[in-house]
């Protein structure tokens, strides 16, 4: 790989571990299991990677409505990850972030990732940013609620607010957008995750479940980011507009 291009931030919408339990003839919880395995070990690879910025979509607005022992035990899992991984991250330097609206999860989660984000807040390495019950139309709407709150106050004229303006006002606003964003499972949608965000962030599909994706798998990511011409809208040599 080359070093000079290693996309900075890089979004990972986790999907598969269902899949991947039942073609092994597993329960689902299994595939779940493993994939917290894969989430640590892609949290250790990034920095040696060069990676500054990792946001995982662990938890999507839409998964409430699994059926309540899967998502009993996934709020289970959470939980004992937040517990064990904490001293890790700390030896580690990273830094625990999350995003999405924190109050649906249950209380004792809610605890936890406070107390992670507080004994984490002081690192200067890796940020790992966790999306848990989250939605990219909810967020968008968030933040037009809020900006209409302050236009109603005079806090703000219409005129005045921009691209900028609502970015400021998104959950990532003290992230930078996605260079790249990686999809495992071979489904080819972005899942109502970060909308706004990714405009022009390069995308990667897997056919790979994520229980499967390990730091091999990751680096493949980077090579095939490395291939691509970024041009963000603008001409081309040739006189063409890249979109």
């Amino acid at each position: 790989m080359n070093p000079d291009q290693i996309p900075v931030h890089v979004a990972v919408i986790m999907d598969g571990n269902g899949r991947w339990a039942k073609s092994r003839g597993l329960p689902r919880i299994r595939g779940h299991q493993v994939g917290v395995e894969r989430v640590e070990e892609i949290i250790q690879s990034a920095p040696a990677l060069g990676i500054k910025y990792l946001t995982l979509y662990a938890f999507s607005k839409e998964n409430w409505r699994r059926p309540k022992d899967e998502v009993s035990f996934l709020m289970e899992l959470l939980g004992k990850y937040l517990d064990q991984k904490l001293e890790e991250m700390k030896r580690q330097n990273v830094v625990f972030n999350t995003i999405g609206h924190l109050d649906d999860l249950p209380a004792p989660i809610r605890e936890k990732i406070v107390r992670n984000k507080q004994e984490t807040r002081q690192n200067t390495g890796l940020v790992v940013t966790f999306a848990f019950s989250y939605s990219a139309r909810v967020e968008i709407t968030d933040a037009c609620r809020v900006l209409a709150e302050k236009a109603a106050q005079g806090e703000i004229r219409p005129a005045d607010i921009t691209e900028a303006t609502l970015a400021r006002h998104l959950y990532t606003a003290n992230l930078p957008d996605p260079d790249l964003l990686i999809r495992t499972s071979g489904e080819m949608r972005i899942s109502n995750f970060l909308l706004w965000q990714i405009s022009y962030t390069e995308l990667y599909v897997t056919e790979k479940y994520w229980p499967d994706f390990t730091r091999e798998e990751l680096v493949k990511a980077i090579q095939s980011y490395q291939t691509r011409e970024r041009r963000f809208g603008r001409t081309t040599a040739s006189g063409q507009e890249n979109a």
